[in-house]
């Protein structure tokens, strides 16, 4: 990816904190551009060679539950466009007319399948198309709905100087988000004022280093800590 000229950001991003960050990504074209082609190359490999495994989950998912066996959704990536990320479905069908759009530990959405899926992140291989595509990374800020990003403090607009992520920091973290939302009596605020700050503090670290050396670790440590 090439980083745009500052005066061609959208003007939600337009701010000095953001620039902070702008200026120290700006001068790693080099990172960027290799960032790119490792996803490029990796993503069409992956696809490629796990596509029976696509094909079983799929057929997993069908036998357990009604409903279509991938799920769209719009979410936010680099320079706050919208896009279409998508992921094996793991809940029942319309579950986000049914509850929050975050999901809870023991959240009754959550198919017999999904629970595995979700236990191993396999629900996220669909994601691999998002990553060729170019909206999203494997390593990146996790993308959030538009109701979430309309939350994000100016700093926090930041993050959307690079793709969404597969996985990243924050999201090994935090993986066990759901077990702190399942006493929330409203998951969205708790999620809004408590966890998403928190969780963009870690991306917004990450952000201040970057380099394709530290990727590679957090793909790693992601890999590590889905097998424990």
């Amino acid at each position: 990816m090439t980083m745009p000229q500052w005066e061609e950001l959208p003007e939600s991003m337009k701010n000095e904190r953001v620039r902070r960050y702008y200026d120290i990504l700006a001068k790693k074209k080099k990172s960027l551009m290799l960032k790119r082609l490792f996803d490029i190359v990796m993503s069409a490999s992956l696809i490629a060679l796990l596509f029976p495994v696509f094909i079983v989950i799929a057929a997993l998912i069908k036998k357990d539950s009604p409903g279509k066996v991938i799920f769209r959704q719009t979410r936010v990536t680099s320079f706050d466009r919208d896009f279409t990320i998508y992921k094996f479905r793991s809940m029942v069908d319309d579950a986000e007319k049914l509850g929050s759009k975050v999901t809870v530990s023991e959240d009754m959405r959550v198919t017999k399948i999904g629970k595995v899926l979700r236990k191993y992140r396999l629900d996220e291989l669909p994601q691999l198309i998002n990553v060729l595509k170019g909206e999203m990374s494997f390593v990146g800020t996790r993308p959030e709905v538009r109701k979430y990003v309309d939350c994000y403090s100016p700093e926090m607009m930041a993050t959307l100087l690079m793709p969404a992520g597969i996985t990243s920091e924050a999201s090994i973290k935090y993986k066990d988000e759901a077990k702190l939302l399942s006493n929330a009596s409203d998951a969205d605020k708790v999620y809004v004022k408590k966890i998403l700050p928190a969780k963009m503090r870690c991306n917004l670290r990450s952000l201040k280093k970057f380099s394709c050396v530290s990727d590679m670790v957090t793909m790693f440590k992601t890999i590590y800590f889905s097998l424990l």
